[in-house]
This record gives C-alpha cells, sequence and structure tokens, in this order.
C-alpha cells in the first residue's frame, strides 16, 4: 500500500502521521482503497481498509477521532477517541489519540506544538476556508494551549491544484484576487495558497510549514478526487497523533 508521509513531521519520533491512497488491498474501482463510510462503498470491504490503514500506520482506529465534516468553521477539543459529530477540526494534547481529516480534493492541515505537545488536524475546502477555519484553530491553540506561533509546524496535505479547481463567482468574491486565476473567463482558487497564508499571517516561520505537490485532481492513479470522479470518489484518512510516553 501507498501512504503519504510528511517531511517535517517525520523529525518528530514521536509523532504518528499518514495520509492514505488509493493504492491498498489491490482494490479496484470504482472506488478504489476507500477508507469513508460516507460514500456508497461495501462497508465490510472500508472496514478491512481501515483497518489495513491503521495496522500500517502503527495506531489503532479505536484510538482515533473522527468528525463528521460539514465544511463549517467548528472546531473540537478532543479528550477521548471515537466519533465526535460535525466540526472541521479537532484539537488534542492528549496522547495516543489519532485525529483524522477526510479528503478528496480539499485540504487538510496537519499542525504540531513540540513544546507544549499539541496537534492539531484541519479539513480545508473553500467553505472552511472561506470561514477561516484553520486560523480560527491557530487562536485556539495560542489562546487555550499557550502555543507560540514560531514553535509550531504545521503540514498540508495533498489536495486539488488551482489549475483545475473551477470556482463560480460567488465563491470566488470570498478570497483575494492572489489566490485566484482566470482562463477563457473562468476562475480557478488555490485553496493550498489560501491556507498557507493563513499559518504565515499567524507567524510560522516558512521553514516549519511543508505544502504537499502533489494534486488530487491530476494524480489520476494515486489520489481520490470528487472533483474528478464525482460520486463515485473514495476519500482518503490524514491522521496524526502523538506517542505515549
Amino acid at each position: 500500500m501507498k501512504i503519504i508521509k510528511s517531511k517535517i513531521l517525520r523529525e518528530y519520533p514521536e509523532i504518528i502521521f499518514g495520509f492514505s491512497t488509493k493504492e491498498g488491498l489491490h482494490r479496484l474501482d470504482p472506488y478504489y482503497f476507500n477508507l469513508s463510510y460516507t460514500v456508497d462503498d461495501n462497508k465490510e470491504r472500508v472496514a478491512e481498509n481501515r483497518k489495513y490503514f491503521f495496522d500500517h500506520l502503527g495506531l489503532p482506529e479505536d484510538q482515533t477521532a473522527f468528525q463528521r465534516q460539514i465544511h463549517s468553521d467548528i472546531i473540537k477539543i478532543i479528550e477521548a477517541p471515537g466519533l465526535h459529530g460535525e466540526s472541521d477540526a479537532l484539537i488534542t494534547n492528549k496522547p495516543n489519540i489519532g485525529l483524522a481529516v477526510t479528503s478528496a480534493d480539499c485540504a487538510g492541515v496537519f499542525i504540531y506544538d513540540p513544546k507544549r505537545k499539541t496537534i492539531a488536524a484541519v479539513h480545508a475546502g473553500w467553505r472552511g476556508s472561506a470561514n477561516q477555519v484553520l486560523k480560527k484553530t491557530l487562536n485556539i491553540l495560542k489562546d487555550d494551549f499557550g502555543a507560540v506561533a514560531n514553535e509550531l509546524v504545521a503540514y498540508i496535505s495533498p489536495a486539488i491544484s488551482q489549475r483545475y479547481y473551477q470556482v463560480g463567482k460567488e465563491v470566488a468574491t470570498q478570497f483575494g484576487k492572489k489566490y485566484l486565476s482566470r482562463k477563457f473567463f473562468k476562475r480557478y482558487l488555490d485553496i493550498k495558497k489560501v491556507n498557507y497564508d493563513f499559518l504565515i499571517e499567524f507567524g510560522i516561520p516558512e521553514e516549519q510549514i511543508e505544502v504537499s505537490n502533489l494534486c488530487s485532481f491530476e494524480q489520476l492513479d494515486l489520489l481520490h478526487s470528487y472533483r474528478r470522479d464525482g460520486k463515485q470518489s473514495g476519500r482518503a484518512l490524514g491522521v496524526i497523533a502523538m506517542k505515549g510516553e
């Protein structure tokens, strides 16, 4: 199977991190190696897929916190694993609890504070980004957990690139011109850049931010993409956790 790792998070041996792909257990179309129960995939197959992924990750699924993502700015502080209802960002300072984000074009942003042993996982599509879910998560890390910006590290996962992320005028007007390009009267949004700038504006040094250069739409054989495959798209899982002592 293929799991995407983060170079910057790999520098911290206490961190477990992985972002799944379409490759695993030799699954074939339409859903390939799908890790979400929200698509019309066989539930038993999804359960097998999840077990295989979490076994390779080195973290039990039942030690992971999941959310029902609704493209919001709802942020939850996690004290225990399990399903935590509707939200789009999770924060914990508890070891041995994974924080999960599902993705099929949206950006996942994973943050670690090595000084205060706190992690966050953020789901950032255009709606969440327009509602500044990442910025609000960073502010909670600062206000409630004592985070100092220049001590944080962050990873932005594979997501749809600007080249393929066409949006309507009603979406485009919610973002600055620096995040938009136009071609033949069509508008294209750079969702990774939007969230990268949230990290930079918060004060995280550039060298402490890693942005995946993989485009979910373009990587046909590797990544799930709802924009490309519609209802037959599977979902990836990105998971971050801190190992206990």
